[in-house]
């Protein structure tokens, strides 16, 4: 692991090690195609103000699973402390951190001065480097009204880190909710051409969110703030048993907090998680954040309540008959089945109809774009939804071999993809819904409330592939190539820079050696009815 200080070996370091990873991929010894050597120079950046905690590590943790180069930035940042705020005592670790990120495999830590940033040690009222500016609406509630320029420093610094290190993804917490979808804002409107991955808040034993100013409360304080997260929790118990107005959830966590006397409640508000607009009631979405103080130390905290039907995310290697247990699931519980290789199918179709070039990315991007996608449900199990693009029905053209020949191709570039996962996300809004791919726990629907990794042995996903290929009458292939292809198959969907293959942490695995489809259904039913009922 290098520690990285200036500007100038940042750069040469990025450089360097985008260049032995690109020679890596063209040198390895397997059969690669275009997007797992693409992955091989993704880049995850792990912004911090150092002082890290098992908070950070779980972002650190995500980074490492999903990208080949891991930064994990620290900056303690002048420009987002007030005058009156803690920014000369706040808690610097380096050394600690050094060790952390090593265990963690982190491959690179920059850590620069703020002369190196180019920013004077003064607020940013104070300052004059030239400024990110979010939107106020999104800036003046919440937290920034007692914090004025905080996240003008946070967007300021957020965007030079994006510059220097140019990352794929970039991994936040949920627990600063506001600064998360500031940031999510700001990439959007600026067209920076980087991810921005939310991960769960993490928790002490008593609930208590971690955060580096923990560490500024005694032992009693901390077990007394951990009414934060009693007083959220039972506002979440609250919307699940039916409440939906803003007025009853933040009286049900005042109820709870005030219990503790040391307790200076600064605000209990419910927002849209997205624009941070105040709400009167949950319609599909609210974020109920908190804000307080023990002492001289301020915490924050935030629940996500949602107004859905659940989502089933079943994830899986190829050949785990994903889809065909999808579609069962579906079926038994009465939620649509979002056909998401349709959706690829469908695009492909469209790129062979307008004559486009299999490798013209660019014009295949905009044509993604610009097209229209309607999935409506039937109540045949063959065919579960009809396919429509552009007004036209594709439900029977999308399954042509010249249509399945060349989709893989299609759902490898990453601009088809961000435009359907787009879609998708859009429809998940108001849930009810059963996905299946091998990323729609992880990266589609990391909030699906049931998640399924769906796997079975090489071998026996050979083994029903042959089975498969005997029934069309196709020619006897040998079970070995099959299990080497398999197994390739598999490498290549983990390692690829889109859309890796991973079991997402809070997913139930089921492996189906030995049952039949109706077996491996029947076990997803029952796991979704006992979620619905400990809800």
């Amino acid at each position: 692991m290098r520690l990285l200080t200036t500007v100038a070996a940042l750069r040469c370091y990025l450089t360097k090690r985008c260049s032995e990873n690109k020679l890596i991929a063209v040198t390895e010894d397997l059969r690669l195609d275009e997007i797992t050597g693409w992955y091989q120079t993704a880049v995850g950046l792990v912004p911090t103000m150092g002082n890290l905690h098992q908070g950070h590590l779980s972002l650190i943790q995500r980074a490492r699973q999903e990208n080949s180069t891991v930064i994990v930035s620290i900056f303690v940042n002048p420009l987002q402390f007030a005058p009156n705020e803690d920014y000369q005592r706040y808690p610097r670790t380096l050394e600690q951190d050094q060790k952390l990120c090593e265990q963690a495999g982190v491959d690179a830590i920059f850590a620069p001065t703020p002369e190196e940033m180019a920013v004077p040690q003064k607020s940013i009222q104070e300052s004059k480097v030239t400024q990110v500016i979010p939107p106020s609406a999104m800036m003046t509630g919440l937290c920034g009204r007692s914090r004025l320029g905080h996240f003008q420093g946070v967007a300021t610094i957020v965007t030079k880190l994006f510059n220097l290190v140019q990352p794929d993804r970039a991994y936040f917490g949920q627990k600063d909710g506001q600064q998360l979808a500031i940031i999510k804002r700001l990439v959007a409107d600026l067209n920076l051409p980087v991810e921005i991955v939310a991960c769960p808040t993490v928790r002490e034993a008593s609930g208590l969110a971690f955060s580096s100013r923990n560490q500024y409360l005694t032992a009693t304080a901390k077990e007394q703030a951990a009414a934060l997260y009693r007083g959220l929790q039972r506002a979440e118990a609250a919307f699940i048993a039916g409440d939906r107005n803003s007025n009853q959830l933040i009286a049900v966590v005042q109820q709870e907090v005030v219990i503790v006397s040391t307790i200076l409640v600064e605000y209990i508000e419910l927002v849209d998680p997205a624009t941070l607009m105040s709400l009167e009631k949950v319609e599909e979405e609210g974020m109920l954040a908190i804000a307080a103080r023990l002492g001289s130390t301020r915490l924050i905290d935030n629940i996500i309540l949602r107004d859905r039907q659940p989502i089933i995310a079943i994830d899986g290697p190829a050949g785990a008959g994903k889809s065909t247990v999808a579609r069962q699931v579906a079926a038994n519980l009465g939620l649509v089945y979002l056909d998401t290789g349709a959706m690829y199918r469908a695009v492909t179709w469209l790129v062979l109809q307008k004559g486009i070039a299999i490798d013209d990315e660019c014009a295949i991007a905009e044509l993604t774009n610009l097209c229209k996608i309607e999935l409506t449900p039937t109540q045949d199990l063959q065919s579960s939804v009809r396919v429509w693009i552009n007004g036209t029905d594709v439900t029977q053209v999308i399954r042509t071999i010249e249509v399945t020949s060349q989709v893989s191709a299609i759902a490898a570039q990453s601009a088809v993809r961000q435009a359907l996962v787009k879609q998708q996300q859009s429809w998940g809004k108001k849930g009810g819904l059963v996905a299946e791919g091998r990323d729609i726990g992880t990266h589609v629907f990391p909030d699906a409330e049931v998640k399924i990794f769906l796997t079975a042995s090489v071998s026996e996903r050979a083994r029903r592939r042959q089975e498969d290929f005997h029934k069309q009458g196709q020619s006897a292939i040998n079970l070995e190539q099959l299990e080497r292809d398999i197994a390739e198959r598999d490498w290549k969907d983990s390692t690829r820079k889109v859309s890796p293959l991973q079991k997402a942490a809070d997913a139930i695995e089921v492996q189906t050696d030995g049952l039949d489809v109706s077996e491996v259904t029947a076990q997803i039913v029952n796991y979704y009815q006992q979620r619905l009922s400990q809800s």
